[in-house]
């Protein structure tokens, strides 16, 4: 749907709303997209753009976009440091082209008459303009650094670049290397240019005998609106079905078909669709139906209102917007990028901990053949006066030894006693091996169901929080040293109030799952989890302790234990119930690992929440009675 009409929609508008606006704040959503806050004519509005190939946009949103603050790539680097306190200065579109171009001057601080390399210049206030002034230098130049954002949005071949005021690339989302495109390799340094021109005819200037001509070479039976896809330039499959329906009513009208005057229809309804580029008389639309999917234009298109419904809108932002869907700021989607890094980065380490468990299988194999070794060794020695120089092989009561003809008989032997030792010594370790890799497995296992379960931004971050003190205390190989963050200590999780005044707490990461079970319950609470999956831990703090435990508000307790758990999809979860005080820590596994005993096991419906729950309130103090 970003076809040239959208494109040209999008720059008219920023054009006229962004220009002059300062840029505030800019970031990445992803590797491929970005956001930027940009305040002009005394309005915040934020930009955002992609070059995902499936999903590539630009448009403007009221709604601020969560940028991941933990994605650190060059193109992003350069971001802020060109973008960031600079002011939109021009915003243009070539014609025909699907990008848009943004122009961004900046004024970089000097240092002894110098500007350096790395410098941002002091942010002013939000509701301020860039005062012009402060950008003279001594000798009164306008003293800015200049740059370009591009946006190309071309389905699989989308880009998002910087460029310098000398139009040389100094960075993109993606890299396109020589050897991947010969035309147009995309790389730091070197020269930006527009995509190479398509020799076909401007839909612009179509007349009646070129329609004629352009499609008289066409079977009968092909499809007006791929014909002019295929043959006109920047003539996107929605502009196509379009002027197919407005010629012959139907989006599937056929070369075949086309009568003189429907001949002169093509090229007249094929100029007058493409007629805002010239104009600007753009009337946004999004179109909505049970048989659809929402869609969205810069322009009326009858094909899309004859099948749902048509919404005008006020812009073409609005539009996208409306047709992507506003953001629920209470869902987790939003947070979605950076819950898929950290569960890729948990993923990985729990395939080298697969890894090292298949070794320790492999060497408990070879250990368990060590026995072998040494009876090898002693057949030998029992027969060296019938082992010749140079021999491969000992056979004896039915068993062939294999030998190394470079080696002595006696060497031979000694060589497998020396296997034989070797086995046995490594045996000796490979349980406690085992243990910790299992251990490690099981943590890795609670980390990424919790992660996959996390409900917004602060829990997805001291989700990441814990994975990094794990991965620095560990010293989990194949991974990068991270910048220091600040540890903030888990806050108390609020408790969920049965009826009875029986407070519920629920951990929702390792460390607070040590703290609900070792800080916050006594050893008379009731400690519940998931029966042999991953989980949190759910203990009821009883309002009198060591009194008889309510069944009810144990079922409801074990109707949580149950949803947040990796069993939260199943009917029946069977869920483990025992006092705290026979609950143990695991000695250096990770946090929230625990064993247990006396423990009773009961199967309920996983629940999100007990029907009798109610918020804590003066009236329930938390407090023991």
């Amino acid at each position: 749907m970003f076809d040239v009409l959208t494109i040209a929609a999008v720059a008219d508008e920023f054009a006229d709303t962004l220009v002059d606006g300062r840029i505030q704040r800019i970031g990445l959503i992803d590797r491929l997209s970005l956001a930027a806050e940009i305040y002009a004519g005394g309005r915040r509005r934020w930009l955002v753009a992609s070059a995902d190939a499936r999903a590539g946009r630009l448009h403007l949103t009221e709604h601020p976009p969560s940028l991941d603050t933990a994605l650190v790539t060059p193109f992003g680097l350069l971001l802020r440091k060109y973008a960031r306190g600079g002011v939109v200065i021009g915003v243009e579109q070539p014609p025909l082209e699907r990008l848009v171009r943004l122009s961004i001057a900046k004024r970089l601080g000097r240092h002894n008459g110098r500007r350096p390399r790395h410098a941002d210049p002091p942010q002013q206030d939000d509701e301020e303009d860039a005062d012009e002034a402060s950008w003279v230098d001594d000798n009164g130049e306008f003293d800015a650094t200049y740059v370009h954002l591009v946006v190309e949005l071309m389905g699989r071949h989308s880009n998002l670049l910087l460029v310098d005021d000398e139009g040389k690339i100094m960075e993109s989302a993606k890299h396109v290397t020589s050897a991947m495109s010969r035309v147009r390799p995309i790389w730091p340094r070197l020269p930006y240019t527009l995509p190479p021109p398509v020799d076909k005819p401007d839909p612009r200037r179509l007349t009646a005998e070129g329609a004629r001509v352009l499609l008289s070479s066409e079977p009968p039976d092909a499809l007006l609106a791929q014909v002019l896809v295929r043959r006109l330039r920047a003539v996107s499959p929605q502009m196509g079905r379009e002027i197919a329906f407005r010629v012959g009513g139907n989006i599937e009208v056929t070369v075949g078909s086309l009568s003189p005057e429907m001949l002169i229809a093509v090229a007249r309804e094929t100029r007058a669709l493409l007629e805002p580029l010239l104009t600007s008389a753009w009337a946004p639309r999004v179109y909505k139906g049970d048989e659809m999917d929402p869609a969205f234009s810069p322009v009326p298109l009858a094909h899309l209102a004859a099948s749902g419904t048509e919404i005008p809108l006020p812009t073409i932002s609005a539009a996208i917007d409306a047709a992507f869907g506003e953001p629920d700021a209470d869902s987790p989607s939003p947070h979605s990028q950076r819950r898929e890094r950290l569960s890729q980065a948990i993923g990985e380490a729990r395939k080298r901990v697969d890894a090292r468990l298949a070794s320790i299988d492999a060497q408990d194999a070879k250990a368990a053949q060590a026995d072998r070794f040494r009876e090898w060794g002693e057949l030998i020695y029992a027969y060296l006066w019938q082992i010749e120089s140079g021999q491969r092989e000992l056979s004896v009561d039915g068993t062939t030894i294999p030998l190394d003809p470079a080696l002595s008989a006696k060497e031979n032997a000694q060589a497998y006693f020396e296997r034989y030792r070797k086995a046995q010594g490594a045996a000796g370790h490979l349980p406690d091996l085992r243990a910790t890799a299992e251990r490690e497995r099981a943590y890795l296992d609670q980390l990424l169901t919790m992660v996959a379960q996390a409900d917004g931004f602060a829990a997805i971050e001291a989700l990441t929080a814990e994975w990094e003190a794990h991965r620095g205390s560990s010293g989990t190989e194949g991974q990068r040293p991270s910048l220091p963050r600040r540890r903030a200590t888990p806050g108390r999780p609020k408790p969920v109030m049965e009826r009875n005044g029986n407070a519920i707490f629920v951990g929702r990461s390792g460390r607070e799952n040590d703290l609900v079970t070792f800080d916050i319950a006594g050893p008379d609470d009731t400690w519940l989890h998931a029966r042999g999956v991953p989980g949190s831990h759910v203990i009821v703090r009883w309002r009198q302790p060591g009194a008889d435990e309510d069944p009810e508000t144990i079922g409801e307790a074990a109707s949580l234990a149950a949803y947040y758990s990796a069993a939260r999809g199943s009917g029946n979860v069977e869920v483990d119930v025992t006092r705290r005080r026979h609950v143990r820590k695991i000695k250096g596994a990770g946090p929230g690992m625990v064993t247990y005993r006396q423990e009773r096991t009961m199967a309920v419906r996983p629940a999100p929440e007990p029907p009798s729950a109610r918020k804590p309130n003066a009236e329930q103090p938390l407090s023991r009675d």
